[in-house]
């Protein structure tokens, strides 16, 4: 019964929005305040000139009989400056309008790369790839860059890359494969207008896996110019900056990170012993890899919030690696977003993690994870629904 109730109340509203929306309500005050002055003239003025009283009841039958005519014709049109035309078409017209001018020409959206590898364990090669792009990307506050949560939804299935542009909001989307090969990679990546469907530049490439990184850099500094984003001398900089030396480091790191996002697959305490077994195993083939301890002490920090291991250990092992991290990169947003759930997690001390986020901010703008952590510290705050 209550869902009933519910369920009226709900479409009760959405009619009565409905109803201000085509003006409805405007068009029944204006009808309503005309048809009593004519009432008032008339029963004023037909008596004068003797007029008959089955005229003057006809002419309010039909003041009143108009009335429901008046309602529904402006249910049904609108007035515009090209004439008189049907609301649907009209909001369409207008609707349609404003999402083309909501699109910012400076966005994108790199959807999931597809693994060509004939070992489909590389799968999370593919998966490393195409994070790392987003990252560079994410780093250019003059880029509107879609979250990696946002576009994995498309990692599989039928791409209608016109309907994603606009479910995502973005002009541009960058779709790509990659086959890894022994000790070489290869990468075909496409850069499309996702209104128009025109390829801009599609290209491939070839290289040793331990150019990678350069790869990398080179396809996110193409991404940038052709979406012509003015970049920072920092950001510039940002973009050229690898996270390490060694490419077995690297892949541990990637094995770690897919654990990290554990997807809801295994449990959460076995994946997250698992995935710091190999962030060990990376700094120690590696031990000046900053993003490495940076995702080290989210995990630590993560197994002490959900009660896994409440250990004041655990705890110290997250600050300790957060500060490792600072001290081989002070400018990395991961590592000062570590620092800030180590604060929040550790010590509900949110004042300090709101000031470690701003610093990531600055030096990540377009990375989802720093906006969803603001907004849970902002919460915990009283800033924000709890």
């Amino acid at each position: 019964m209550t869902w009933f109730i519910c369920e009226v109340a709900f479409r009760m509203r959405r009619f009565l929005s409905e109803l201000k929306r085509r003006k409805v309500y405007r068009v029944a005050i204006a009808y309503a305040v005309a048809a009593w002055l004519v009432a008032q003239v008339v029963t004023q003025i037909f008596p004068v000139f003797e007029v008959s009283q089955w005229a003057l009841r006809s002419m309010i039958v039909l003041l009143i009989a108009g009335f429901p005519i008046a309602l529904i014709l402006a249910w049904a049109f609108d007035i515009t400056p090209e004439g008189i035309k049907r609301t649907d078409r009209v909001d369409l017209t207008q609707a349609q309008a404003r999402r083309v001018e909501a699109i910012p020409a400076k966005s994108i959206a790199v959807l999931p790369f597809e693994n060509l590898s004939d070992d489909p364990e590389n799968a999370y090669f593919a998966d490393g790839v195409h994070d790392d792009i987003l990252s560079s990307l994410s780093k250019i506050s003059d880029l509107k860059v879609i979250s990696r949560t946002s576009v994995r939804q498309y990692k599989e299935g039928v791409r209608n890359l016109r309907e994603i542009g606009q479910a995502l909001g973005v002009a541009h989307i960058l779709e790509g494969t990659v086959r890894r090969v022994g000790n070489r990679v290869r990468v075909n990546a496409q850069l499309i207008n996702a209104q128009t469907d025109a390829h801009i530049w599609a290209d491939t490439f070839d290289r040793e896996l331990t150019n990678l990184f350069a790869l990398q850099s080179e396809l996110a500094e193409r991404i940038t110019a052709a979406l012509r984003a003015n970049l920072s001398a920092r950001e510039r900089a940002s973009m050229q900056i690898h996270p390490t030396s060694g490419l077995a480091a690297y892949e541990l790191f990637l094995r770690a990170r897919e654990l990290f996002r554990w997807s809801g697959v295994g449990d959460p305490l076995e994946n997250g012993v698992k995935a710091l077994r190999l962030i060990d195993q990376a700094v120690a083939r590696d031990p000046q890899f900053a993003l490495a301890y940076s995702l080290g002490s989210r995990l630590n920090a993560e197994l002490y919030w959900f009660g896994h291991d409440r250990s004041r250990a655990r705890l110290n092992n997250a600050k300790a690696a957060a500060d490792v991290a600072l001290r081989l990169q002070p400018d990395l947003g991961d590592a000062h977003l570590a620092l800030a759930f180590f604060y929040y997690y550790g010590y509900r001390d949110y004042k300090r993690a709101r000031a470690e986020i701003e610093i990531a901010q600055q030096a990540t703008p377009n990375d989802s994870e720093i906006s969803d952590a603001a907004g849970a510290v902002g919460r915990r705050e009283g800033r924000g629904n709890r």
